[in-house]
């Protein structure tokens, strides 16, 4: 089983930057379906997503319907209108790929797609003064809590760039200042 992120028509290219660099993080496969609203290879998105195109395993789609006949899973959807937290979905329980679908920054997904999938909708709490995060974030929340219940499957629990023993052998004396 895997882990999909899926960006239904994103419109801000430094949202989709970050949404990358953590699809890298945590192994897990970016969906576009388009259209979009900026150009994926341009510099903005890339200072975003911080050189991590290279390791981002990302497909891009012509249109929801695109997006559905090549995809074969599990299908939630991140709404304000949904009526369970991430944290209530049992994602350990899926037998089929995992695709966790975030709408557009301006309107989010179309009320007659999530409509048609009212039970696989679901929500982040938050007060009733905020009526939504910003989609990288909660891109964020919800993959993690994903790959928490999933136990962190394939992502490392000790630093790899500079070793994982880097502090304890980090010399207080000869640091930069």
């Amino acid at each position: 089983m895997s882990v999909h992120a899926a960006l239904f028509e994103p419109e801000i290219p430094q949202n989709t930057g970050n949404i990358i660099r953590t699809c890298v993080a945590t192994c897990a496969t970016l969906h576009i379906i388009e259209p979009m609203g900026f150009d994926l290879y341009k510099k903005t998105v890339g200072r975003s997503a911080s050189n991590h195109l290279d390791h981002a395993d990302i497909h891009i789609y012509s249109g929801f319907s695109d997006f559905a006949q090549k995809n074969d899973g599990a299908y939630f959807f991140l709404t304000r209108y949904g009526k369970q937290p991430p944290s209530a979905v049992d994602f350990k329980k899926q037998e089929k790929d995992i695709y966790l679908i975030f709408g557009k920054e301006s309107t989010g997904i179309p009320y007659a797609l999530l409509k048609d999938h009212i039970d696989q909708c679901f929500r982040i709490p938050m007060s009733e003064h905020a009526r939504s995060l910003n989609l990288s974030n909660s891109v964020s929340i919800v993959l993690y809590e994903v790959m928490r219940q999933l136990d962190y499957p394939g992502l490392s629990f000790s630093e790899v760039q500079k070793g994982e023993h880097f502090l304890e052998s980090y010399d207080l004396c000869n640091a930069p200042e």
